[in-house]
């Protein structure tokens, strides 16, 4: 990365705490994680590094039923148990973050072995979900990855969701005509098999960030620490 790409990655990741802390409560903090060239073979050692920012204390994984795109009821607790589940929140027609992030995290689980990736759920909750139908959102995830598992539902279930996982509801913005764009939460909450997200992956994480710590997530014990 760039010395200004750099500049820029922390300014978002910035803003990105400050929208999360007044979600969360002032005893929350998110630490930006260092960058370190560690062995990922060690990650449940003391002293593993990441490249997301830690969360104090961490975020219990929330308890939530929605429904993915074949139409089935997917119990979010129930489905990802035992698993490193990565979940977004954002929608098809998003013009920037949303297919940045996941294309990231597609080109990050490419880079790790497959039987490490397979420890590894992608959960994306639409916040457009009267656009985001469940043909539209499974074409749209099966671009970057057919792993990715979409999930959609009514906007009073969203809203619940994002309010249960602690992050900022989404808001329609107005644009020309009937035409809307939707702010939504640029980050990413990565649960551990604890069943707890100590670490939040904010704009400016690189696909190499996401290869460097997925085998770290994969291996951690956070009781050892």
């Amino acid at each position: 990365m760039t010395a200004e790409t750099d500049r820029l990655a922390l300014r978002v990741f910035r803003a990105c705490v400050v929208s999360l802390a007044l979600v969360l409560s002032v005893h929350v903090t998110v630490e930006p994680g260092p960058k370190s060239d560690a062995d990922p073979g060690v990650a449940n050692h003391r002293g593993a590094t990441y490249r997301g920012g830690l969360v104090t204390p961490p975020l219990p994984k929330p308890r939530f039923t929605l429904t993915d795109t074949s139409g089935v009821p997917f119990d979010f607790r129930r489905e990802t148990e035992g698993y490193v589940t990565l979940l977004f929140f954002g929608y098809a027609r998003c013009p920037d973050q949303c297919p940045l992030h996941l294309a990231n995290i597609a080109v990050g689980l490419k880079k790790v072995p497959t039987a490490l990736a397979d420890q590894v759920k992608v959960i994306f909750v639409t916040t457009d979900p009267a656009r985001d139908s469940p043909t539209v959102l499974r074409s749209w995830l099966d671009r970057f990855d057919t792993r990715f598992i979409g999930l959609t539902g009514s906007e009073a279930a969203i809203e619940a969701v994002q309010r249960a996982a602690r992050v900022p509801a989404a808001q329609k913005m107005a644009r020309a005509g009937n035409d809307y764009a939707v702010g939504h939460a640029s980050f990413v909450l990565v649960y551990t098999k604890d069943n707890l997200a100590h670490l939040i992956y904010p704009s400016g994480v690189s696909q190499e960030d996401w290869a460097h710590d997925l085998p770290n997530l994969v291996a951690e014990v956070w009781s050892s620490h």
